[in-house]
């Protein structure tokens, strides 16, 4: 580069001492010694400035093409990312369907066992509670023939032994005897009615347990599907 900035000093040089024409603002010069120093110039510009001319001569080209290049990447991520986008839809829509497909399955499942559970529950609790009813109902009637058979006794012992105090009086107190006899059956009776009822109904009492922890188990394992459990889960276990 020293030897453009000394050939083009030289050409100021030249232009500045050179003869003037008259009544004109031009000069005269030494054409050879201009044309040597062009020369020089043109020899020690650095080959890079003549090729950045070529990309600066080109410069609407380049950009032109780089930005049609640009498009076209950009249009071909588009349709590539609406497809992507419509895959995955797609894809989000058929695990939805069939997750709820699946949750409604169990659902389904989990309110027929319920059902089948209550019905079974209630078949048994109903046919206990009509043996309870007629074995209660046979006690008091056993009982109730029981005292009233004692009773007939007792009278008829006391009318053939009126006129006997103490005969009378043991009467009285066997007769006493067997009525309390006759109700302490019938109280075992009914106690023995009663706990076997409870039994009954302590059994129907963890068998509906059951049921509702299996609804409740499987009410809890819809929700967590629906709340984003990944499809092929393994299916919740109502058995367990």
């Amino acid at each position: 580069m020293y030897k453009v900035f000394e050939a083009i000093d030289e050409l100021v040089t030249i232009l500045e001492e050179a003869r003037g024409v008259p009544m004109t603002s031009g000069c005269v010069v030494p054409r050879g010694d201009v044309l040597e120093l062009l020369d020089e110039v043109r020899d020690a510009l650095p080959a890079e400035m003549d090729d950045a001319q070529d990309v600066l001569d080109k410069k609407d080209e380049i950009i032109g093409a780089a930005e049609h290049q640009a498009e076209q990447t950009l249009s071909k991520a588009n349709l590539e990312a609406d497809k992507a986008i419509a895959d995955a839809r797609a894809q989000a829509e058929r695990l939805i369907a069939d997750a709820t497909a699946h949750a409604d399955r169990l659902v389904a499942e989990a309110q027929d066992e319920a059902d089948r559970a209550v019905a079974a529950g209630r078949a048994e609790y109903e046919a206990l509670v009509g043996r309870s009813q007629d074995e209660a109902d046979r006690m008091l009637q056993a009982g109730r023939e029981s005292y009233e058979r004692a009773v007939e006794e007792g009278r008829f012992e006391q009318g053939r032994l009126v006129s006997q105090t103490e005969v009378v009086q043991a009467a009285h107190a066997e007769s006493a005897r067997v009525l309390d006899a006759t109700s302490d059956e019938l109280a075992r009776k009914r106690a023995e009615c009663d706990e076997y009822v409870d039994t009954k109904l302590a059994e129907f009492e963890d068998l509906l347990s059951h049921t509702l922890r299996t609804v409740g188990k499987g009410r809890s394992h819809l929700r967590g599907t629906m709340n984003g459990v990944p499809a092929g889960a393994t299916p919740f276990d109502y058995h367990a």
